[in-house]
């Protein structure tokens, strides 16, 4: 455990001074600010005000951002480390490879999503301190979204890292994951249930599997209760698992995903570099 935590600290120090950080930490601190700014806090859509349509937007724009921020700052981790020669170095250290590869992982896991909750966190301080009001329960689901969707890709991100030889190639198919998931969004999808006449259950299974997916699905329901922009997927949706029964699942399923991606990752990364 010692090990461990300290794998985790030193992940931690490391990525606190690195200037992808710094930007990132920005680029989340300034969506925050612009929200404020534009005024949509004094906004009203669907009955949505205050902070609320502001978490609403700041949600919808974490699916396209987060992800990719995610992944491009991972997939380096492993494959940056056996580029520059510090798994020698390691190995020579009483630190077990477990250790370190799981506390790299929390460590990075900490360092990415502390940008994303810090902002919503000052956006509800800020709605507390100006009377605007604070819905604490959906600020709480988003944030169990946002854990969520960060781990997963996380969990992808080591698997890649761990998988490719070079950080240029892990950034290569982080990038290609990415837009694979991306356009199973909609756009393949949408030509498979056309083209091959597949049940709609089936389609919307695929669709869900799929972390960005089950995400932004979560995030919609939230929004509009009815997940009228779905059309007849959300009667799929809807009558086989309910409100909750989809949010705990919106949950649970990427956490499980990323999980499995990263202990598949542990593997090769045993496999691949103990003699």
């Amino acid at each position: 455990m010692g090990a461990f935590i300290r794998a985790a600290r030193l992940d931690i120090t490391e990525s606190l001074r690195a200037r992808w950080f710094g930007f990132y930490s920005l680029v989340f601190g300034g969506i925050i600010v612009l929200l404020f700014v534009f005024g949509l806090t004094e906004s009203r859509i669907l009955g949505f005000t205050g902070l609320s349509r502001l978490l609403v937007t700041y949600i919808q724009l974490c699916v396209a951002i987060l992800p990719i921020f995610v992944l491009i700052t991972t997939v380096r981790s492993v494959a940056g480390d056996r580029e520059a020669g510090v798994f020698e170095y390691m190995l020579s250290l009483p630190v077990g490879l477990a250790a370190w590869y799981w506390g790299k992982m929390v460590g990075r896991f900490t360092v990415v999503f502390l940008p994303v909750f810090l902002a919503m966190a000052g956006a509800a301080a800020w709605s507390e301190y100006s009377e605007i009001g604070v819905p604490w329960g959906l600020f709480t689901v988003y944030t169990g979204l946002l854990v969520s969707l960060a781990w997963s890709f996380l969990g992808f991100g080591m698997l890649i890292s761990a998988a490719a030889r070079s950080s240029d190639v892990a950034q290569t198919g982080a990038f290609l994951l990415w837009l694979v998931l991306l356009l199973f969004l909609d756009l393949i999808l949408l030509g498979v249930m056309v083209r091959e006449h597949l049940p709609l259950e089936a389609v919307v299974a695929i669709a869900l599997a799929n972390p960005l997916q089950s995400f932004r699905t979560a995030a919609i329901l939230l929004f509009d209760p009815q997940m009228v922009v779905l059309g007849p997927a959300a009667y799929v949706i809807l009558d086989d698992l309910g409100q909750g029964g989809y949010l705990a699942f919106a949950l649970v399923w990427p956490l499980l995903l990323g999980t499995g991606a990263a202990y598949w990752g542990y593997r090769l990364f045993r496999r691949g570099d103990l003699p």
